[in-house]
């Protein structure tokens, strides 16, 4: 399937392979890429050094396109741009920030830029900027999410009637059905987390992995927001939270709760009490661990088989 977006990034599929903290390292990366798809390195769990030992191993990996997720608000957000510059990587998606501050000079280096949003505003402010496509994510993806709480099929299509760049839909996506109707809705191609969470290549720990394979409908929920919203399993920490909140919990409060690196210990340590633990509602509807191609290959057919089951309405 050719459109905009594979011709955008020279993949053979549509589908992105979502940058994620602790997730997604070379490993998945180049494993997404090599089966057809855009596989991202989740620079916001690295430190500098990191994401270029990551980069130079992706590159041997695969002879396939790849690319970096950068959170804008990364401390050392000048080493990693040079880094990545450097490293000639090609293509960047950014998010947490401005997407002015970076455009035009990843722009200036040959780079396909694309921003990550969640609200109409915010994608029109990123066409205005110069990138080369929105990704749009509605909050039943896991992680930090919109504070207007929009969800994907309804932020997609009014994200569509405002913009003309490409538009790559995120959040509550795991399946060709899924991504049939995040097309029919307006999406050129679709960014996919959760699912890739639960595949061989990823680096979180197995435990989480296993535990995202076990959730349910209702597993997950949407919190911090004083912080920054967030969509959690639930856990004894998840649990924690609620119970400062019957308290009427100052911002400070919450934050000496949250503590640091609380995110690397639950889902690259394992530590399933106390750690925080972020993954998206369609964790539902994940039954198996992976390898990564195996994950794109079932998501295409599905594809196909959803569009011959649509013919027949």
């Amino acid at each position: 399937m050719q459109n905009r977006i594979t011709e955008l990034f020279q993949t053979k599929h549509p589908i992105v392979q979502a940058g994620m903290i602790w997730a997604s390292g070379w490993r998945l990366a180049s494993a997404a890429s090599n089966a057809g798809a855009l596989g991202l390195i989740g620079a916001g769990s690295m430190y500098p050094e990191v994401l270029e030992e990551h980069i130079i191993k992706c590159k041997k990996a695969t002879d396939k396109p790849f690319g970096v997720n950068v959170p804008m608000l990364y401390p050392d957000i000048d080493k990693i741009m040079k880094i990545i510059i450097d490293q000639g990587v090609k293509v960047v998606f950014t998010s947490a920030g401005n997407p002015k501050t970076w455009t035009s000079t990843l722009k200036e280096n040959g780079i396909t830029v694309v921003h990550v949003v969640s609200s109409v505003k915010f994608a029109m402010k990123a066409q205005d900027a110069g990138v080369d496509a929105v990704v749009a994510e509605g909050f039943e993806a896991g992680g930090h999410n919109g504070r207007d709480e929009t969800t994907t099929f309804t932020l997609i299509p009014m994200v569509r009637e405002q913009i003309d760049i490409p538009l790559i839909a995120a959040g509550g996506i795991a399946t060709g059905s899924g991504m049939l109707a995040a097309m029919v809705l307006g999406a050129d191609g679709v960014q996919v987390g959760s699912r890739f969470v639960a595949s061989e290549e990823a680096s979180s720990h197995i435990k989480f992995k296993e535990m995202v394979v076990d959730a349910r409908e209702g597993d997950t929920m949407l919190t911090l927001k004083e912080l920054a919203p967030v969509r959690l399993l639930k856990n004894k920490f998840f649990s924690d939270i609620q119970e400062l909140y019957k308290k009427g919990p100052s911002t400070d409060e919450l934050k000496s709760l949250l503590g640091r690196a609380r995110a690397k210990r639950g889902m690259f340590e394992g530590d399933l009490e106390e750690g925080e633990l972020e993954i998206g509602q369609i964790s539902g509807l994940i039954h198996d661990i992976k390898p990564a191609a195996e994950i794109i290959k079932d998501m295409v057919n599905e594809f196909e088989e959803a569009k011959s089951r649509v013919k027949t309405l």
